[in-house]
């Protein structure tokens, strides 16, 4: 008797195919244009690689984009408000609450910070893939927001998580990124530091008899979230190296001076660094200044 063998049942691909990662970025970042998204998915490819199916995303009502002012055509691409209700089960995504662009005026207003801060996060997958340390798209959060108590929250630009490798080793490193395009006050900038350090502090008092069969969290709020309290990293554009200077001896002063701030300070570390400086030289470069000292040094190292 001749044993035939069964055919091979079919596997699906563990990668999910372009056009779904690229609404999973779009999703998760809010907004990029196509060279951004060029660099965090396909950062070997031909462009026509990401613009082929984002356009073709686009006759399907997913996405839609705006034209950059100043750019000879650039695009920055965003979901739609069907975009956003297919996107909003993906398990990336799940629990991110996504907000769909509805007009090229909200467009206009969100492009100019939500690229900047995907600028930032371009820097750190670019060195991380040089390095072989582990940080792809979905380890950014843009916006996440914490409660401060009493009605009041602190939001990040973003929420970064980097895996440093080495030999035989993976070390876990969190921190929040503030991205500061000159477009506030010096001191409503250092004042984001009041904001963290309360975050730092802040242990909520439960209400009433507590229903959840699970104990009480003891502590700091933030545990819930993080095992350690991420560091802090300022990154400034949009000024003179002297104002970007002027802006980070505020950072420091605020560090030094009030006693909230100084007391996280011993325990978490705080820097703030240049994007010109960081593109250029990368995250892990001694481009970073210490709000605690002025010693420039790798993020990794404050």
């Amino acid at each position: 008797m001749t044993a035939f063998a069964a055919p091979a049942a079919h596997v699906p691909s563990p990668v999910e195919p372009l056009p779904n990662q690229l609404l999973c970025a779009l999703g998760q970042h809010r907004m990029a244009t196509t060279g951004q998204l060029q660099a965090l998915l396909r950062p070997t490819a031909r462009r026509q690689t990401v613009s082929t199916p984002l356009n073709a995303l686009r006759r399907q009502g997913l996405v839609n984009y705006t034209v950059l002012p100043r750019s000879r055509g650039m695009r920055a691409w965003h979901l739609t408000a069907d975009g956003v209700r297919m996107v909003k089960d993906f398990p990336a995504l799940r629990g991110r609450p996504t907000y769909p662009i509805t007009s090229s005026t909200a467009a206009s207003l969100k492009t100019p910070h939500t690229l900047t801060v995907l600028r930032t996060h371009l820097a750190f997958v670019a060195d991380a893939s040089a390095r072989g340390d582990e940080h792809g798209f979905l380890d950014w959060t843009p916006e996440v927001s914490h409660s401060l108590g009493d009605g009041e929250k602190v939001i990040a630009d973003a929420l970064m998580h980097y895996t440093l490798t080495g030999p035989g080793q993976r070390t876990k490193l969190r921190a929040f990124i503030e991205v500061d395009r000159t477009t506030m006050s010096s001191e409503r900038l250092a004042s984001k530091l009041i904001d963290y350090a309360r975050l730092w502090s802040y242990e909520p008092h439960p209400v009433g008899r507590q229903r959840s069969r699970q104990p009480a969290l003891v502590g700091s709020a933030w545990l819930r979230w993080y095992p350690v309290f991420p560091r802090i990293l300022f990154v400034l554009t949009g000024g003179s190296r002297q104002v970007l200077d002027n802006r980070i001896s505020d950072l420091q002063a605020m560090a030094a001076q009030h006693p909230l701030v100084a007391t996280m300070a011993r325990t978490v570390p705080l820097g703030a660094a240049v994007l010109d400086d960081i593109e250029v030289q990368g995250p892990t470069g001694e481009v970073w200044t210490s709000l605690t000292d002025a010693q420039p040094r790798s993020w990794t190292e404050l």
